[in-house]
């Protein structure tokens, strides 16, 4: 079995220190085989909120945690224009990883994170043609069996972002991706972007979509919440079953609030029961 732990949206500049402490607490507690963060690391992506997020990591890999972490739009300049489109990303190299499109293997699944941030746009993410061979190229050389995850800071479909029927918008050429997702035999979409946790089978969105388990994160640290409280997302793999927990700020510290499984049966994923948590 593998276990992942999902943070995303971390926005530091906009966090507050007893989260990213629990935040901590948590994840040594859990003692996950991949640490993974879906993007907006910082609130402005100014050096000193990249020095913080610098810290958290540093941290995180101290206490023996592998990481695997992607940008995402709040990862690049707003107001520093010249910054914004000549060099957007100079700062998220510099303080958090030098690769944009990461790669990581546990025993049996593979992890593949794609970079959705772009200048042109100010939240908006996209996909380009390139990467879409990478999703493509990079899963093909994984071995029969093994279970594929893919990682973006936008999600690839439109979302609820609150709690009317609005919806978010899915990442730039989203058809395409889809069908990479689907050439590549997908298991898994991991994203954040909403601040907002969810577990959906991607063919309950999309008909065209391909059998992926489509998992959505909230802000973990953040103060900038949309009708729900922070949370990260605890993920164990076993084979053709998922089991994905959602940790919820108490305020006081973070605790198990659902946890679910997740079955695939053919070419579809079913969900299975709630998972009682034990007593702490």
């Amino acid at each position: 079995m593998a276990r992942l732990v999902q943070l995303s949206d971390l926005h530091f500049g906009a966090h507050d220190e007893r989260l990213v402490a629990a935040v901590r607490e948590r994840v040594d507690r859990e003692q996950p085989d991949l640490v993974v963060i879906s993007g907006d690391f910082t609130q402005r992506a100014r050096t000193e909120q990249f020095e913080q997020a610098c810290e958290f990591l540093a941290g995180l890999r101290d206490a023996g945690h592998e990481v695997l972490a992607i940008p995402g739009n709040h990862d690049i300049p707003l107001y520093d224009v010249l910054r914004r489109f000549l060099s957007p990303l100079t700062r998220y190299q510099r303080f958090v990883d030098d690769t944009l499109c990461p790669y990581h293997e546990l025993p049996g699944v593979a992890v593949l994170g794609i970079n959705t941030a772009r200048s042109f746009t100010f939240s908006d993410g996209r996909i380009s043609h390139e990467q879409m061979e990478q999703i493509r190229e990079t899963f093909a050389r994984t071995d029969a069996g093994t279970f594929r995850v893919l990682v973006t800071h936008h999600p690839l479909f439109a979302l609820p972002v609150g709690d009317g029927p609005e919806l978010g918008k899915a990442v730039g050429r989203h058809e395409l991706a889809l069908d990479a997702v689907g050439d590549a035999g997908v298991d898994m979409l991991l994203a954040g972007h909403n601040h907002r946790a969810s577990v959906q089978d991607a063919r309950d969105l999309v008909t065209r979509a391909g059998s992926a388990l489509v998992v959505q994160a909230g802000t973990a640290t953040s103060i900038r919440l949309r009708d729900e409280e922070q949370s990260f997302n605890r993920i164990e793999i076993e084979g053709d079953r998922v089991t994905v927990t959602i940790e919820r700020w108490t305020g006081e510290a973070y605790a198990p609030a659902d946890a679910q499984r997740f079955v695939r049966e053919g070419d579809q994923w079913r969900i299975g029961k709630h998972i009682p948590e034990p007593a702490s």
